[in-house]
């Protein structure tokens, strides 16, 4: 594989910055994690292409704005930003706007049509032509390339963290979907599933490691069907030989699927220190006739054996999960099944969520949205209500303990106080001593509230 000599996101930019001519980039991220690890590598290309990188949207001279299409209400703030982007583009001679993502594999030409100042529509797998579809636009034509690729990982690019906070960093490790959840647009905007190699998984996580980075998170829609050369290296193995790269960093993933997910991956996170012991394993729903209507591929039980098998390996194992209330024919017998097993399975934090419909996908072709709005929100408020007290009760039963907290910046009310998290993804907020961002530090909880643990550090 042909790897360019390694320089840090910081000599990048600033090598960048020193060139006068050079058009400046904005870029705007909304969205997942794999979409702030999609900027990275834009940021990556663009340097590569002689741009720079600007933190003032007035200031530019391209405006990328990175986009998310999985829920309505994502892509409506979009709509609503390009609106306030308008007038700067009308002061602006020559500004360039483009859209990338998700949003633009979704709507392609289309939202050049609905979108007038929109120049550029650059689907996930189109980031490497983005200079290229920039002098075209300079030549007064628009440009669109919302091409999906069976290959395309960006392997061989180190991404440029133009925002990060020098503490947490981002590793893509597989791109694309082939769950076809009915309700789902993925497989339709990032495309197929496909798996990096793993040797520039291991020389991008140790290039983080070298800028001074103290935690990475390996990225996937599903990170449990990493596969690479036929099984030659699977999650499991990769997860290893990223633990065992540096002791001291630790090590996070997201998003594992429940069928997928095995005992082979839950040994190697009991049985390395630094892989943090936290899971997000999404759910859904609990009912298996919805389960089943949304094809994810497992039933309830199977759900709960999951969750039965990381508590008997890793009993201090925190479990964040995603619920969607109201999908197409949910009666309320499927919402109290939907309740039950969040009691049974006691979430530390949950992602909650009313159904929204999206267009072209099996459940929008094939299924009617046949839930009240009303009965939506109140289903939706009762599953809020109850992960609240489970979130609550969670935190109660930290209070006491000491934990290993890595500093990830100042609390957000309070400069002189500072927020991390555990190896279980809880933030806690805690005095600042002497402590610093990056710092390891042991904290022990005094308070908590829902979200939040409260403590100090011990010296």
């Amino acid at each position: 594989m042909n790897i360019k000599k390694y320089k840090t996101s910081e000599e990048r930019i600033v090598q960048a910055s020193e060139n006068s001519d050079a058009l400046k980039l904005y870029i705007e991220t909304y969205g997942c994690q794999m979409n702030v690890s999609d900027s990275e590598v834009v940021n990556s290309i663009m340097l590569d292409n002689g741009f720079a990188l600007t933190n003032k949207v007035e200031t530019a001279d391209v405006i990328f704005i990175n986009t998310c299409a999985v829920r309505d209400n994502a892509e409506q703030r979009i709509r609503n930003r390009l609106q306030a982007l308008n007038a700067l583009k009308k002061k602006r001679k020559g500004l360039i706007i483009g859209i990338l993502g998700c949003m633009a594999e979704r709507l392609k030409e289309q939202l050049v049509q609905e979108e007038k100042m929109v120049d550029i529509v650059a689907g996930p797998d189109a980031y490497r032509t983005l200079p290229q579809l920039v002098k075209q636009v300079e030549t007064g034509q628009k440009a669109v390339n919302v091409l999906l690729s069976r290959e395309e990982t960006y392997a061989e690019i180190s991404p440029v963290r133009k925002d990060a906070n020098n503490v947490t960093a981002f590793v893509s490790i597989t791109r694309g979907c082939d769950n076809m959840c009915t309700y789902c647009v993925v497989p339709f905007t990032r495309g197929r599933e496909r798996s990096r190699n793993p040797e520039s998984i291991l020389r991008e996580v140790r290039e983080v490691i070298s800028e001074g980075y103290k935690e990475v998170t390996l990225l996937g829609q599903n990170v449990d069907k990493y596969n690479w050369n036929n099984g030659e290296v699977n999650f499991a193995h990769l997860l290893k030989m990223t633990a065992e790269i540096n002791p001291s960093v630790r090590i996070r993933f997201s998003t594992s699927y429940p069928q997928d997910f095995t005992d082979e991956v839950i040994k190697i996170m009991a049985s390395y220190n630094n892989v943090c012991k936290y899971i997000h394993l999404p759910v859904q729903s609990g009912s298996n006739l919805m389960l089943e209507k949304m094809k994810r591929g497992y039933s309830s039980e199977l759900y709960l054996n999951r969750i039965q098998a990381i508590r008997k390996y890793i009993p201090d194992c925190a479990i964040s999960t995603d619920i969607i209330s109201g999908f197409c024919g949910e009666t309320e017998q499927d919402h109290k099944d939907t309740l039950a097993l969040m009691e049974k399975v006691g979430y530390d934090f949950a992602y909650m969520f009313k159904y929204s419909e999206r267009p072209n996908t099996f459940a929008a072709r094939n299924f009617e949205d046949d839930i009240d709005e009303k009965i939506k929100k109140r289903r939706l408020n009762e599953i809020i209500t109850l992960q609240q007290k489970l979130s609550l009760q969670s935190n109660e039963k930290d209070v006491g303990k000491v934990f290993e907290v890595l500093i990830e910046g100042f609390s957000k009310k309070s400069d002189d106080r500072l927020f991390g998290r555990n190896s279980q993804n809880k933030v806690i907020v805690f005095n600042k001593e002497d402590a610093k961002t990056g710092d390891y530090v042991n904290v022990k909880v005094n308070s908590c509230t829902s979200a939040t643990l409260l403590g100090e550090i011990l010296k």
